[in-house]
């Protein structure tokens, strides 16, 4: 069976005293096993950052973004592979995997653009003869925890940046589809980064606390449930890191009476039931304004999510895959029995799936509740599988105070042909990241991206200027020259001998 171990530059450690098993979600075998690590394999990543990241800092960005261009090259040419790698032990359609890769691409090609970023401030003639100019530094030692539903994206967004502003960087995936992560720093290195500026470490809870008690690492950034956020970032900032901690979501789509309704089903199904779910900026949640639009979205619902098409990673016809193992499976289910128990209208029930010739696999069907409130536990918390909900809302203020008033503040998105409705929103709504007819409102790459309320602890957002703000120090310099009677080197060894003869252009002949 296939071991999964860390990337540590340096001397090998001893073996893995604990191992993890990692499953193939189609067919619910074990299909490697991964190592757990200890503070001492994060000691013996840490010896090897400190060794390498100096020389890196000192690599001019220039130099350093060629290294991003070249892993740019590297990744596109192995995209096959990986894929095939991250939908093998997550569980989602090769074309979802693909465009996880992508979409962590795209922050690396933002990286690409590095010396112009980290271009600092300059004022000439602050005060008399007094200049004063800014620059960024690197912080040292960074750390990245990543969540198992994007395995490729996530760990991008945090390296690249990291690491193009002349940071080493330790990342610890998880432990649930570890490879591709591993696979990606290969081709980093292949790309020519030096060995130590990126390494994995794997483990869990004991390997996460290392890593936010460690004093040589200087910031940490994190992206999980909102639990474990807000615990990564106490105990970081107790520690004295900078910590950036994303947790989780609960996306509201509110629907106007006006909306084009068969492009809203078209949207929903994607951002609802895509890749299982499984995803913080899914759109589990779906508020129609008046019961007119809700009747009318419900009833042309019913036969789109009945056509989904649930199937193995590399079913090129499936709408998605399974979920990742068989407890979120169970846990996802039980949270369907908790809405029908509070009284909430199960539509479409999507228990108990099961696909010919993978019985085993852990796959769940689409599942549609109706009649939700804002009062029952299932709305008020992350569900993380393929459920839509329909909170029903009498009017555009109602609506509006949904997503507002939620304890998470990830993502939301109206639905509207009414500029002023859509402005309005934008500007009231309590929500981090607004879609306007769009249904997944992640930004680009040179735009940031971050939660308010319990979807993000900290205070700087992932990539974009964000990122280079979160991964370096700002230096500031104020200074000043006497205006003195000699140069260095002046008239005594023939030079010139007062600062005005030194930019004397000399004639010819």
């Amino acid at each position: 069976m296939r071991t999964i171990d860390h990337l540590i530059a340096g001397p090998a450690g001893g073996g893995a005293l604990r191992m993890s098993d990692v499953f193939d979600p189609n067919t619910g075998q074990v299909q490697a096993r991964v190592s757990l690590g200890t503070s001492a394999d994060l000691d013996r990543a840490i010896a090897a950052a400190q060794a390498a990241q100096p020389g890196w800092a000192a690599t001019n960005p220039q130099r350093r973004a060629r290294v991003m261009f070249k892993f740019k090259e590297l990744v596109e040419a192995n995209m096959d592979s990986l894929a095939h790698l991250l939908s093998s032990e997550h569980g989602k359609v090769i074309a979802d995997s693909k465009g996880d890769i992508q979409r962590g691409l795209e922050v690396i090609e933002f990286a690409c653009g590095i010396p112009h970023v980290l271009k600092g401030e300059y004022t000439q003639g602050a005060g008399p003869g007094i200049d004063v100019y800014s620059m960024r530094q690197p912080l040292g030692i960074g750390a990245g925890i990543t969540p198992f539903n994007f395995p490729a994206m996530i760990p991008l967004w945090m390296s690249g940046v990291a690491i193009a502003c002349g940071n080493a960087f330790l990342l610890k995936p998880s432990e649930r589809d570890p490879s591709v992560p591993v696979r990606l720093a290969e081709l980093m290195l292949e790309a020519g980064l030096p060995e130590g500026i990126l390494q994995v470490v794997h483990g869990d809870k004991e390997m996460v606390d290392a890593i936010l008690d460690h004093p040589a690492i200087s910031a940490v950034s994190f992206v999980g449930s909102s639990d474990i956020a807000h615990y990564v970032y106490r105990r970081g900032v107790e520690a004295g890191k900078r910590v950036q901690a994303m947790g989780g979501a609960k996306n509201h789509g509110i629907v106007m009476p006006d909306a084009d309704l068969d492009q809203v089903v078209a949207d929903l199904s994607g951002a609802a039931f895509g890749s299982a779910g499984e995803r913080c900026m899914a759109l589990p949640v779906v508020v129609p304004v008046g019961d007119k639009t809700a009747d009318a979205l419900r009833e042309k619902l019913l036969p789109a999510i009945r056509s989904l098409r649930v199937g193995v990673s590399t079913d090129n016809d499936a709408h998605y895959g399974p979920v990742v193992n068989a407890a979120h499976r169970q846990r996802v289910e039980n949270w369907i029995q908790t809405g029908v128990d509070e009284g909430a209208e199960l539509v479409v029930d999507g228990r108990g799936f099961q696909l010919q010739g993978h019985e085993e696999g852990f796959f769940i069907g689409p599942s549609l509740f109706d009649r939700v409130t804002p009062e029952m536990q299932s709305y008020k918390e992350e569900i993380f599988g393929p459920v839509l909900q329909i909170v029903r809302a009498p009017d555009f203020e109602t609506a509006l105070r949904l997503p507002s008033e939620h304890q998470y503040g990830n993502g939301v998105a109206i639905f509207t042909r009414n500029g002023h409705a859509a402005r309005e929103f934008a500007a009231r709504v309590n929500v981090g990241m607004v879609g306007i007819n769009v249904p997944i409102p992640v930004p680009v790459a040179y735009h940031s991206f971050g939660g308010w309320k319990r979807s993000a602890f900290g205070d700087v957002n992932q990539h974009g200027m964000e990122g280079v703000r979160f991964w370096t120090k700002v230096k500031t310099v104020t200074q000043r020259w006497p205006d003195g009677s000699a140069l260095p080197g002046g008239s005594e060894d023939g030079g010139p001998s007062r600062i005005q003869d030194a930019f004397v252009i000399p004639t010819m002949g």
